[in-house]
């Protein structure tokens, strides 16, 4: 999926332009954005496990559950390549869905937990991506609470917001979608041992796609508020690099 951005004209993964071809979309009702890709793999779980390959399986289980429900879903890239955070944005600011969800796994936790860790982000200002983002939190905090595990968290984990320095939102795949329901989950630490062989496990990348198909048909069919609303500490460490650009390389067309 391209988004077009001139008479004939899309922009391609890595922010460049090149002809229209394929067949044009008008529109979806979500938008699945598997974060990381191809030579940003995202954080490495301690036995090689890669981020952007979880995030992407598990985007690929949330399309096929949803589509199974007659929804029209878009992921925002559909192999291991490249694709800029402004391209992902664009794609959903294009499409107009009902949700736009960026699907990641997180690292370096503050330390222990006696429950899972997962973290929701949503936009500030936004009360529809809030609760968006408690209904996330609290279907994959169910799904993921009958594994006893040694699980991580950040001691303010729940369903939260990150501002930037200038008050807006921090992250770019948020600030970049204004206009359109996004939200960002971080559903497990993969840095974790136990939590990287849970994420290695198909079956449970199937888990945590159920609990996000969930949280998506309660999103838009009911009007439950969510819960796991959190106020988060201040950060300063950056959350990592890229998203840009800079060393993207597109796939072929």
């Amino acid at each position: 999926m391209l988004p077009v951005v001139g008479e004939g004209e899309v922009r391609t993964p890595c922010d460049g332009s090149a002809p229209e071809t394929g067949t044009h979309v008008a529109g979806a009702n979500v938008v699945l954005d598997p974060g990381h890709g191809g030579n940003e793999t995202g954080a490495v779980g301690p036995t090689g496990l890669k981020e952007k390959d979880v995030n992407l399986a598990v985007a690929e289980d949330v399309q096929q559950l949803l589509e199974a429900q007659g929804a029209k879903v878009v992921l925002t890239r559909t192999a291991d390549y490249n694709t800029t955070l402004r391209t992902r944005a664009l794609v959903a600011t294009d499409l107009h869905p009902q949700v736009f969800l960026s699907i990641h796994h997180n690292a370096e936790p503050d330390g222990p937990s006696d429950v899972p860790g997962n973290e929701t982000y949503y936009q500030i200002g936004n009360a529809s991506s809030k609760r968006l983002a408690g209904l996330l939190w609290e279907e994959i905090t169910k799904a993921f609470t009958p594994y006893h595990i040694a699980w991580t968290a950040d001691t303010d984990h729940g369903a939260k917001y990150r501002p930037g320095s200038n008050g807006g939102d921090y992250y770019g795949i948020l600030r970049f979608s204004a206009g359109v329901d996004a939200v960002l989950s971080e559903a497990a630490f993969i840095t974790n041992p136990p939590e990287e062989h849970l994420l290695a496990d198909p079956s449970f990348q199937m888990v945590e796609a159920r609990a996000i198909t969930a949280a998506i048909d309660r999103y838009v069919t009911t009007n439950d508020p969510g819960s796991g609303f959190v106020t988060p500490y201040p950060r300063t460490e950056p959350a990592g690099g890229g998203g840009g650009p800079e060393g993207c390389v597109d796939p072929p067309l």
